[in-house]
């Protein structure tokens, strides 16, 4: 048995009383203790780009960087809108969705109606995962669709309300966490009992302004034991050494400079050099329990680095040296060994 901590908030359309009190009561019924809570306004998330950085494969293209700083796929632009993305990069007709709100001189909601007309005449690419290029009437706008679910967390007045939380893992695994308690992402198909299914059944008395749907769910909460270092060092400002997982990943080897890196999400790749796995590291740690997480994370920084990979999705459209980690079967074993004996301490 291990201790099990995740980051979980209420998005901002459903922060409200009725609501907080939904949530505090369902997880101590399942047996989740609540180790500290709070509220983050939104002003704080639009001024240190919580979560621009919560989003960070997305919103890396549409906030945080610059067309210039981006690998875009020449060929695949040139196909797609018949210039050279060199040409438009030299005519600067290439803007980020924060700066195409200011060429265009809207706000985010204004963006999303220039896009959608965009989407509409089929004038949108798919570059990779969360990275789109639009040909917005004269200029070339990337993933112009962010500053509207940007938007969400940053009005005026709103804000999250947060809650890191503990269990045993004997007495309620990580899938069981998220596909129970706090139920998959499109609400309507969310079991009666989990976060999501009783805020979209209650939604009207719980205080909501609209129907929770895919995007406007209700609640948020970490897919991994990584995952949630990962929250609280964004979120709440934690210290990796300060966290039971972030100290065991230490503990266990592995460099504080890897940690930053895998926490926006780059891709991975393990497994045997015939049959290789590429995921992301995310979705290579989704609902794993504490000490398989971390034999995992073992695994996969016993890779060797190759050269500089990005967030995952974004077909190698990071201007910084993430890297791109392997390893090869041999250290599997090893490496869930070693976990499981650190996190049993």
């Amino acid at each position: 048995m291990v201790r099990q901590s995740a980051f979980v908030f209420i998005k901002p359309h459903a922060v409200t009383p009725s609501c907080e009190s939904l949530v505090s009561d369902s997880l101590k019924s399942k047996g989740i203790s609540v180790s500290t809570s709070g509220t983050i306004s939104s002003d704080v998330i639009d001024s240190s780009k919580l979560i621009d950085q919560h989003y960070y494969a997305i919103a890396s293209k549409a906030t945080l960087l610059k067309p210039s700083e981006l690998n875009v796929p020449a060929e695949k632009f040139q196909e797609k809108f018949g210039v050279s993305w060199a040409s438009v990069l030299a005519k600067g007709q290439a803007y980020n969705a924060a700066d195409a709100c200011k060429h265009f001189g809207v706000d985010a909601e204004g963006l999303d109606k220039l896009w959608g007309a965009a989407k509409k005449d089929g004038k949108l690419v798919k570059f990779g995962g969360g990275f789109y290029c639009g040909l917005v009437k004269d200029i070339y706008v990337f993933n112009g669709f962010f500053m509207s679910m940007r938007s969400r967390f940053t009005e005026p007045g709103k804000c999250i309300k947060y809650y890191v939380v503990e269990w045993d893992s004997k007495q309620l695994s990580w899938e069981s966490f998220r596909g129970e308690v706090l139920g998959p992402t499109d609400p309507a198909d969310a079991p009666a009992d989990s976060l999501r299914g009783q805020i979209m059944a209650k939604w009207k008395s719980l205080g909501l302004a609209t129907e929770p749907n895919t995007g406007d769910n209700g609640v948020h909460a970490s897919a991994s034991p990584f995952e949630a270092l990962a929250e609280k060092m964004n979120w709440l400002g934690v210290k990796c050494q300060e966290d039971a997982f972030g100290k065991a990943m230490i503990d266990a080897g592995i460099p504080m400079k890897t940690i930053e890196a895998w926490s926006v999400d780059p891709q991975v790749t393990y497994g045997a050099k015939s049959m290789p796995i590429k995921k992301s590291i995310f979705d290579t740690l989704e609902d794993t329990d504490a000490d398989y997480c971390l034999s995992l994370c073992m695994m996969v920084n016993g890779a060797s680095a190759a050269p500089a990979a990005s967030p995952s999705g974004s077909s190698g459209s990071c201007p910084v040296p993430y890297p791109h980690y392997t390893v090869g079967a041999g250290g599997v074993l090893l490496g869930f060994l070693l976990g499981a004996l650190l996190l049993s301490k």
